[in-house]
């Protein structure tokens, strides 16, 4: 039903375009999101009609008077009767204050046990009107040690523009995000479009270029045998969830959402 709804509302569309050395798995469909990832988020904050606060970054979570006080790196604490962590689990072990000594040793030790996988995207972009003579939308790399991915942005999302130009991004292997996760990333950013060089001899020359470092990519070992969620305090509540919890695909983000809204609602 979720993704059904996205599809009616346009938020996804089948996963059309031709995508090289893709593993296909029996039973499954894909799709894809042609404003972007983000707008699949954007879609459930408006149909909440929350009041969404950006940039806050949340250093310490404590106890005051029944309510939890969050602490964040610019302005004043405030206080909630109920949190619900979704960042990576690492993050969440970095909290300071009181959710220190809530998370008891079973917990902790399930929560240490979390690994993902680290990687660097790289973007390039282009001027309208810029061709990329390849024959696919999107490949897998099997061969390289830098490059996992390439995706010609706006052919996988099948959409055409006049006015935009093409983009492209690049993922690395595991393997090399791990072995540069702490270089620099300008750097970095060099090694990858020499290898690009060399897989995609034909690409012209983009007008702008962002290299990101992806810490936590994708989990790789998630929280064992969890429902989705993890309640590390009852009242007030105090709960954690997210792919660290599942696994990361929208499949998993859906479950934990699920789990997470049925452990929450007696409490609202």
């Amino acid at each position: 039903s979720f993704y059904e709804e996205l599809v009616t509302h346009g938020i996804l569309k089948p996963l059309t375009a031709p995508v090289e050395g893709m593993v296909v798995r029996e039973g499954s469909r894909n799709y894809v999101a042609p404003q972007g990832i983000s707008s699949v988020v954007k879609y459930y904050l408006d149909q909440s009609g929350a009041d969404v606060s950006y940039e806050q970054h949340v250093t310490h979570i404590s106890l005051r008077d029944g309510r939890w006080e969050v602490s964040r790196k610019a302005g004043p604490p405030e206080q909630f009767d109920v949190v619900i962590l979704t960042m990576p689990v690492p993050q969440i072990l970095q909290l300071q204050g009181d959710i220190v000594n809530l998370i008891n040793e079973s917990q902790k030790q399930q929560l240490e046990s979390v690994s993902y996988s680290s990687r660097y995207a790289l973007g390039l972009f282009y001027e309208a009107g810029a061709g990329i003579a390849v024959p696919w939308a999107a490949r897998y790399i099997a061969d390289n040690p830098c490059i996992r991915f390439i995706s010609i942005d706006n052919e996988k999302r099948n959409i055409e523009s006049p006015e935009a130009g093409p983009s492209i991004v690049v993922h690395t292997t595991v393997a090399f995000g791990s072995q540069h996760l702490d270089s620099d990333p300008a750097e970095v950013q060099q090694i990858i479009l020499s290898h690009l060089q060399r897989i995609v001899p034909s690409l012209p020359e983009p007008s702008s270029i962002k290299c990101q470092r992806w810490r936590y990519s994708q989990v790789t070992r998630a929280v064992p045998s969890c429902p989705g969620q993890m309640i590390l305090h009852t009242q007030p509540l105090l709960i954690c969830g997210g792919d660290g919890f599942t696994r990361s695909n929208f499949d998993g983000c859906i479950e934990s959402a699920i789990s997470l809204a049925e452990a929450v609602k007696p409490h609202l």
